[in-house]
């Protein structure tokens, strides 16, 4: 797991603070976490979006569509599952599918992750809880915030596209294997068309 600092969590030791603060400088680590999978697929870390930035994005993005084409989901829990969708990797690290890490390893490890930042909290069960509804993915927002997951991905591939940094071909053939909906299916098409 590369990093831009040292875990800010580790700063903390052997003093005293109150539980905001412990979790603060934990999911303060997103925003120096880099996406590994850009990494991977040779964007430099000069250029490397973070894990903070991409769930920043999947939020608007979120928020935005959910208004557009979706107005039957609850907002709150979009807009919640979006900010916590990836709070697994702040211990756990951002796994790609390269890293041949096994699927149950992996929900293991960022379950533990997210418990370890969310039960210091006092309403971290109903954070977890909505953390744990996104992950199964059954619910109409979980599956909303997967496919916003996914297309986030796309839009990025397709603006490091255009800056001469990635070939985005296979991102946009990951998304569309999750995308079922015709609104956001089209936006694809059009990232494909650039």
């Amino acid at each position: 797991m590369q990093t831009k600092a040292p875990f800010p969590h580790n700063l903390l030791k052997n003093k005293e603070v109150s539980a905001i603060v412990e979790a603060y400088f934990e999911f303060n680590h997103l925003k120096q976490l880099y996406r590994q999978g850009w990494l991977q697929h040779g964007v430099s870390s000069q250029y490397c979006e973070s894990v903070a930035e991409h769930s920043f994005c999947v939020t608007l993005l979120a928020l935005f569509l959910a208004d557009t084409y979706f107005p039957e989901l609850d907002k709150y829990k979009v807009i919640c599952m979006a900010l916590l969708h990836d709070l697994g990797e702040i211990h756990a690290g951002d796994i790609t599918p390269l890293d041949k890490v096994e699927a149950l390893e992996k929900q293991h490890l960022e379950r533990l992750s997210v418990n370890q930042v969310l039960s210091k909290l006092s309403s971290g069960s109903t954070y977890l809880a909505l953390w744990e509804e996104y992950e199964i993915g059954i619910s109409p927002e979980a599956s909303f915030v997967r496919q916003i997951d996914r297309l986030e991905m796309s839009l990025q591939a397709s603006v490091y596209s255009q800056q001469g940094l990635v070939n985005p071909s296979n991102f946009f053939a990951s998304a569309e294997k999750v995308l079922a909906n015709s609104n956001l299916l089209h936006i694809l098409r059009e990232l494909k068309s650039l």
